[in-house]
């Protein structure tokens, strides 16, 4: 790759004319983690403190962790790739999303900013409460924000980091092709799991499990 490019795929251009619009578009990685990791231990013991046992506060959680695998998967393909063909449509696109497949590499816009992370985040506990109630929806929320942050974590580990892990390579390949093969393909970041399921695996491997049939009998 020429240094040029490399350069361009690394840039951080501004998407705001406004300096302070523009301080809000890009966020250290570090600050996610900062403020949710209170959250997610405050809404466990909110559920504690709710009287959910043990056992029902582990069950919520991984089933907030299931949720969030399907909302990261439906986000990121009708939201974040939603081109919209009304006036400043394109303009919309690129301030949610097209920027990041622009400039991949900019660091300081890998991990979502609160700007958008904190609305979304209250929209959600307010939609547990109204379908769950509390206390359940308490560590329904917790699990929920857990896979927001192995989200975010994991998307920026996969633009600058090599894994060395098969989980991670695999993850690596799949995001890199949704990047630079075809990005209507391969819209599950920190879990492969509902490309799967609706049929959106990067075209390359879904070739390749095509081709794996069964092993050939002995002769």
């Amino acid at each position: 790759m020429s240094q040029q490019r490399t350069e361009r795929l690394a840039a951080s251009p501004p998407i705001f004319e406004g300096r302070f619009l523009e301080f809000f578009s890009r966020i250290h990685p570090a600050v996610p983690a900062v403020i949710y990791v209170p959250v997610i231990g405050g809404s466990v013991w909110a559920g504690a403190y709710g009287g959910l046992a043990a056992w029902e506060l582990a069950l919520l959680f991984v089933a907030g962790l299931a949720l969030w695998t399907f909302s990261e998967y439906w986000l990121h393909r009708l939201v974040f790739h939603w081109e919209p063909k009304f006036r400043g449509g394109d303009r919309l696109h690129f301030v949610i999303h097209g920027v990041h497949h622009d400039h991949p590499n900019d660091a300081m816009r890998l991990v979502m900013p609160p700007a958008a992370s904190i609305p979304l985040a209250v929209i959600f506990l307010a939609l547990f409460g109204l379908i769950f109630g509390a206390p359940t929806a308490y560590p329904l929320f917790a699990g929920f924000i857990a896979g927001y942050l192995a989200y975010d974590y994991t998307h920026y580990h996969l633009h600058h980091h090599t894994p060395k892990t098969d989980s991670g390579k695999r993850l690596r390949e799949q995001h890199m092709r949704h990047h630079f093969q075809d990005h209507h393909y391969g819209f599950g970041v920190s879990s492969p799991f509902w490309d799967l399921v609706f049929g959106t695996l990067p075209r390359q491997r879904r070739v390749e499990r095509r081709s794996e049939g069964p092993a050939a009998p002995a002769s």
